[in-house]
């Protein structure tokens, strides 16, 4: 079975491991940890190919317990226990150690199942996860652990782990290979700090451009083996909403550049729809009242871009991106409505004003008869004072206006108007 260049890779201590220097250079908290021998339960958060696994691989080579690895995606509730049953053997002596990668996929009774050892310290629990542990993972696990959050790995520490691969792939293979600086940039850059996708691709290259004598990889051969840096985004995962909200946060900030960024990353992936139905909210939320002729131009530029599909898509949505980047701001009309759902919820106005009732008769009960509802079109400018809020929120106010051109607009008119 041919092994994974990346697993043949594994660092032989923590100087070998690339990235991830705010967590391991020398004096950081969790290297002085593990430098100590005393090592807690952890968990390391992150996205793929950046180096959990390795470091966990790591600490279990350094340590006298006896190591047991499990994947969420596929242990079950029967391969725990076995793992609890070793703690009364000589081979647990010591106690376990275990490595519990994708824990996000352990259910909570398959969680609760470790508790009671990861307290008495039976078992030290190393965990990872892509998953933001605070939403997948048990809090009674989470209490007893300690977590690190391991982020993509930079392009500069992406190319010490790639001109590492190349000498250990010449070395196997004994013949030279002339890796391009060109190609090895592009492997950096496209793989998104990723550097397992990275060190796949070096290996691809290496085969696909063996030669009798020299093994030659230049720039396209590298652009033609690399998947592509949008290729990490789940649908259903942090990363997905992490983007879109960005891609929302940076048009409600006006920052243009930073909001065609986030759009590229949602077309480089395929996401219709979030980038869509993002753009449509932004204009109605944050640019709102303040110019809401957007409002219709931006729900044109979805249309046009729903009709259209990918790749033309991006063009109109990047149209609306800009001006609702550049647009004027307001949320006045989402406070609003935030501010009278609260008095709802409340369970205030439950009757509404006699006069606005669907009422066309009275019964005998009541002691003033008649609706007495005032046409407003029947009155100078259409307008007259009159109740609309039940009594019990009759002096509530919801709306204020902003402070943009067109709301300091509507303002006057009506100060104007009820004030003749």
């Amino acid at each position: 079975m041919n092994t994974p260049l990346a697993d043949g890779l594994r660092p032989e201590s923590l100087d070998d491991i690339v990235g991830q220097k705010e967590l391991l250079a020398p004096g950081r908290p969790l290297r002085k940890i593990i430098e100590s021998g005393n090592i807690p339960n952890l968990i390391f958060y992150g996205p793929s190919g950046v180096g959990k696994t390795t470091l966990a691989s790591y600490i279990a080579r350094i340590t006298n317990r006896s190591f047991k690895k499990l994947n969420g995606t596929t242990a079950s509730t029967a391969d725990i226990k076995e793992i609890v049953s070793s703690l009364n053997t000589f081979e647990g002596i010591n106690g376990v150690l275990l490595y519990l990668d994708e824990i996000q996929y352990l259910n909570k009774k398959q969680q609760q199942t470790l508790l009671e050892f990861i307290e008495n310290g039976s078992i030290t629990l190393i965990a990872s996860t892509t998953e933001n542990p605070y939403f997948y993972i048990y809090n009674a696990i989470l209490s007893r652990s300690t977590v690190f959050e391991f982020r993509p790995v930079e392009p500069d520490e992406v190319l010490k782990a790639i001109n590492r691969a190349i000498r250990v792939l010449s070395e196997e293979k004994g013949k030279e290979i002339e890796f391009s600086a060109e190609a090895k940039a592009h492997i950096c850059s496209a793989c998104g700090g990723d550097v397992r996708k990275s060190l796949n691709a070096v290996e691809l290259c290496v085969l696909a451009g063996e030669e009798d004598e020299v093994i030659r990889v230049d720039e396209e051969l590298a652009k033609s083996l690399t998947q592509r840096s949008g290729a990490r985004y789940d649908r259903d995962g942090d990363s997905h909403y992490d983007v879109i909200s960005a891609y929302q946060k940076s048009m409600r900030g006006s920052d243009v550049d930073a909001a065609l960024f986030y759009l590229a990353r949602l077309v480089e992936a395929g996401d219709l729809i979030s980038a869509c139905r993002r753009l449509v909210v932004c204009a109605c939320e944050d640019v709102g009242l303040a110019y809401p002729q957007i409002i219709p131009i931006v729900k044109s530029c979805v249309d046009i871009a729903m009709q259209v599909g990918f790749p033309e898509a991006r063009i109109p949505l990047a149209d609306a991106v800009i001006m609702v980047c550049l647009a004027p701001k307001s949320n006045s009309g989402v406070n609003a409505i935030s501010a009278a759902q609260e008095d709802v919820r409340k369970g205030l106005g439950q009757v509404v004003p006699r006069q606005l009732q669907n009422v066309h008769a009275d019964g005998e009960e009541r002691d003033v008869k008649g609706q007495h509802y005032l046409y407003p079109h029947s009155y100078p400018n259409h307008w007259i004072d009159q109740q609309y809020l039940p009594d019990d929120v009759r002096d509530h106010c919801y709306y204020e206006f902003g402070d943009n051109k067109t709301e300091k607009a509507y303002q006057a008119y009506w100060d104007k108007i009820k004030n003749s």
